[in-house]
């Protein structure tokens, strides 16, 4: 007869002839016999049991380190300044050639459909419906929610047109605790309990986000306040449906980032360190604790006389109602005490503050921040490093801000654009033809940028210097190298400088101003001898290139030089 015995480690009831034997990972990972893995219990389930039913601990603990923990702060708003910063500009990049525009046709439709995106995007009344905040500060309000709360909505909605608001779009922006599966739906009444079904389709509900048979997102139930909220009226819940049901365009903006299939809700930014934060504000509040504390100069005298005779601390009569206490004692700047006879006080000697202090927290931070992808130089704020070692840090960092960048806009600020600018064409105001019969004639139209904050320079001249060297070879734009040095725009630029130049003396622009960058010779003035050939140093031809052969010098003798040195040259000085 088959032995059943109980098996501790995989938790069931086995014959001994079934017993698994360890192979492949079961050696590994997965072995349940090694004393390093052996009690790593690790239980997991589905992305809802997992992220759903955590969200609202993670969100609550998320947010109060945000108010109480500088590190915590220091990676919201850091993502918040780089991400975003002033806001993601709109920059029209409509495809000319599925329209049958010319270059120059293009570019004013483009100039005229910003120009009126703006009338929309800088006014709050217009663009916001609580009318708190313009476009750019939905951006920024959406991406802290985002990363604070795991996720945030938007809804559309229409409001009046008036004469100084020629649009009726307006975005509302809603705290993500308020999409939850309504009461009656779920299948338990705590909060942890957040899948249910739509007694009126059969639908699931996954926290709030409501799915068909096919897992795809078909509506949203709403709260009509915060969970929880005092003085809030009674819980109303609306339905609202993703997606309008004749247009196809959104009602829900859901900002998120997904990290498992079948995931539904956000988790927050912060969700991974959590603990080594709450452990690094409390370690910081008792070392200053502990330093406050040492520098107090507090006396405690021993008396065998009556204490309540003695003169010291009693600069002022005590406050009526508020007794000293038999054991009240207190310590502060020049305190003195005097102690009941057989009393006595015992301090431990510590030395703050503490030397390894600042070492610890460096190194708990460099974890933080490579979990949140912000090398900890940035997250602290500190660049003690050499030169190479910081501009590392940065662009490793940037590879993260445009990534979240981009999903913002292609969460938010496209489908809101795709949404003002169906009602602007519907109105008359931008002229689109074909955009509401041909969806590649629509897809041409909408075709967009969002340009944000630059990501600066730790060496000016070097990075400026090779953005030159990159545009003479053709292996970039003056326009993508004005985006990435400040972010500008290098059309606007250049007509800047042509009206600057013809007030300093009517001089035609440098060839680099210009963009022309093959001007040709150059006829002489009235009164001056030609030049000859090549030589001609007025040529804006050979102006340019004996600058690329310059900068090609330059770069080439700081390699050498770093080569030489083993890639310090200059780091000491920079």
């Amino acid at each position: 007869m088959r032995k059943i015995r109980y098996h501790k480690e995989m938790g069931m009831y086995l014959p001994d002839d079934v017993r698994p034997q360890n192979k492949g990972y079961g050696e590994a990972g997965a072995s349940w016999r090694k004393r390093a893995v052996k009690g790593f219990n690790a239980p997991s389930g589905s992305s809802h049991e997992d992220i759903d039913f955590n969200n609202y601990t993670l969100r609550q603990r998320s947010r109060m380190l945000y108010m109480a923990a500088p590190v915590a702060t220091s990676a919201i708003k850091t993502n918040r300044t780089n991400v975003v910063g002033v806001g993601l500009r709109l920059k029209s990049r409509i495809d000319r050639e599925v329209l049958g525009l010319t270059p120059e046709q293009a570019e004013e439709w483009q100039k005229t459909t910003e120009r009126e995106f703006n009338l929309w995007a800088k006014d709050k009344r217009a663009c916001d419906a609580t009318g708190m905040n313009n476009f750019y500060g939905l951006q920024q309000l959406a991406l802290v929610s985002w990363l604070l709360s795991g996720d945030c909505i938007g809804l559309i909605k229409q409001y009046p047109v008036t004469r100084l608001l020629p649009y009726s779009l307006r975005v509302h922006l809603i705290e993500s605790d308020r999409i939850a599966t309504p009461g009656g739906y779920g299948s338990g009444g705590s909060v942890t309990y957040t899948t249910g079904r739509n007694p009126d389709n059969g639908n699931t509900i996954y926290d709030g986000v409501e799915v068909d048979s096919n897992g795809m997102v078909v509506a949203y139930h709403i709260r009509s306040n915060y969970p929880f909220e005092l003085g809030a009226p009674t819980t109303t819940w609306a339905r609202v449906l993703a997606y309008q049901e004749h247009t196809g365009l959104p009602n829900v903006l859901h900002i998120i980032d997904t990290e498992r299939p079948d995931q539904y809700r956000g988790v927050s930014y912060l969700a991974q360190v959590i603990e080594p934060l709450l452990q690094i504000r409390r370690y910081t509040e008792s070392e200053l604790m502990a330093a406050v504390v040492e520098s107090f100069y507090t006396a405690f005298i021993k008396t065998e006389a009556p204490t309540d005779e003695n003169p010291f601390n009693q600069t002022d009569p005590d406050v009526p109602g508020e007794p000293k206490g038999p054991n009240d004692y207190s310590m502060g700047p020049g305190q003195v005490n005097v102690m009941a006879p057989g009393e006595s006080v015992e301090f431990a000697n510590p030395t703050h503050p503490n030397g390894s202090f600042d070492k610890f927290v460096a190194a708990i931070s460099a974890q933080v921040g490579a979990a949140l992808e912000v090398p900890a130089d940035l997250l602290l704020k500190q660049f003690n490093s050499s030169y190479s070692a910081s501009r590392a840090a940065l662009l490793e960092a940037w590879k993260a801000f445009k990534m979240r960048r981009e999903w913002l806009a292609d969460d938010f600020c496209r489908p809101c654009y795709e949404v003002w600018m169906s009602e602007a064409v519907a109105r008359g105001r931008i002229y689109a033809p074909g955009f509401f019969d041909n969806p590649t004639i629509r897809a041409a139209y909408l075709g967009s940028e969002w340009l944000g904050p630059s990501q600066g320079q730790l060496d000016p001249v070097k990075e400026i210097t090779a953005e030159i060297l990159a545009c003479s070879e053709g292996f970039s734009t003056h326009e993508q190298s004005t985006i990435r040095l400040n972010g500008g725009q290098w059309d606007a630029n250049v007509e800047q400088l042509q009206r600057e130049n013809e007030k300093l003396g009517g001089n035609a622009p440098d060839p680099h101003q210009n963009g022309s960058g093959s001007g040709g010779p150059q006829q002489p003035q009235e009164g001056e001898e030609p030049a000859e050939g090549d030589n001609n140093p007025h040529s804006p031809e050979n102006a340019r290139r004996r600058g690329a052969e310059a900068l090609r010098g330059l770069i080439i003798s700081e390699q050498i030089k770093q080569s030489i040195q083993g890639g310090t040259a200059n780091e000491s000085t920079t």
